[in-house]
């Protein structure tokens, strides 16, 4: 089950189209996983450990953000309901599921939508058996492998389509490497640098997140007119998207956001979010290092960040509305983009 932000609408034309390709979607992701799952449980029933791995967590909900862009690219860019554009949006919501998998174990995350990690469970699952050799190595080396299998199903969905939408697809991966790596570092080095970190919060998120998925379902339309439109909208939406993260994460409810709240903090992450604050106040970056996360919380609020973030938020936010407001596309695909600019960027998970 999806926890999209923006759920289909019988009454409207671009949402209820919308609305029913995302519908098969999900079961194109049902039918893909039961069929690869019962091919490799005919080898040998743990040959399918890292197949059921992906579809623990496709089954656990998402928002699905990723295929209803590409779709609403697609659509909006005059596109026909067809396999082209699903299997796209397919690819992307796998893609986005071997992220998940690895970035558990980049940052030693038990839990995700309220169910314990892949390499957590496989990790207990190995300790409850007294199996050979080291527990934590084997859970992640199930959650890496599982990773590495999403990625390749989403490569396979992707293959043989024109070259401009191979260049897309690379450039979306490329990008999301180059991000994760970034992030790491920046972490690793606990330093502060908010341009940066809007950078890295732009490729690894506003760029993978919406602006590459808008233009390649555009190109899988013929409408590559409109990458430099959905290059402006997603990036200041992408970017929006991950400041509303970065507050989920400091200031949320994880039984609402389906992690656990404050691991930035604890994985000294660089976000925009603590790199401003810790320009306008020196205490932060003590509280952070020295797991004061309470104090921090409570100090975040003192210095006002909540406010200029939901501030930056919503500029952001009205620049993605009014590059699409002008767009070349029909009136109610504009529409559907700004509520959808809205729903995202205004989510509570």
């Amino acid at each position: 089950m999806t926890t999209a932000p923006f759920p289909a609408d019988t009454t409207a034309g671009p949402r209820q189209t919308l609305g029913s390709m995302l519908r098969e979607v999900e079961q194109g992701l049902v039918t893909f996983l039961a069929d690869e799952r019962y091919r490799w449980s005919t080898v040998d029933s743990r040959a399918a450990i890292p197949v059921q791995a992906v579809t623990t967590l496709v089954e656990a909900g998402g928002k699905r953000l990723r295929p209803a862009f590409c779709l609403s690219g697609y659509l909006a860019a005059g596109g026909e309901p067809g396999e082209r554009a699903l299997r796209a949006a397919i690819a992307l919501e796998l893609l986005h599921v071997s992220a998940l998998l690895h970035d558990d174990v980049m940052d030693d995350s038990d839990e995700r939508r309220d169910m314990p990690t892949a390499h957590a469970m496989h990790g207990a699952i190995h300790r409850s058996n007294e199996w050979w050799g080291e527990s934590r190595r084997y859970g992640e080396s199930v959650a890496i492998l599982a990773g590495d299998l999403a990625w390749a199903y989403a490569d396979y969905l992707m293959a043989d389509l024109s070259p401009e939408v191979s260049r897309q697809w690379l450039e979306l991966r490329a990008e999301l490497i180059s991000g994760q790596m970034l992030d790491i570092a920046t972490a690793a080095g606990y330093t502060a640098d908010p341009e940066l970190a809007r950078h890295i919060a732009v490729v690894k998120s506003g760029r993978y997140t919406i602006h590459r998925p808008l233009v390649l379902g555009s190109t899988l339309a013929g409408r590559t007119d409109l990458a430099g439109v959905f290059e402006v909208y997603g990036e200041a939406l992408g970017e929006a998207f991950q400041l509303r993260d970065d507050l989920i994460d400091a200031f949320g409810d994880g039984r609402t956001s389906g992690k656990p709240a404050g691991l930035d903090f604890k994985q000294h992450k660089m976000t925009v979010l603590l790199t401003l604050a810790m320009e306008q106040d020196d205490a932060i970056h003590d509280l952070v290092e020295n797991c004061e996360f309470g104090l921090l919380r409570e100090r975040l609020i003192s210095v006002g960040v909540p406010g200029k973030v939901e501030a930056r938020i919503g500029e952001l936010v009205q620049r993605a509305q009014r590059t699409i407001g002008e767009a070349p596309l029909d009136p109610g695909w504009r529409r559907q983009l700004c509520t959808m600019a809205t729903q995202v960027a205004h989510r509570d998970n």
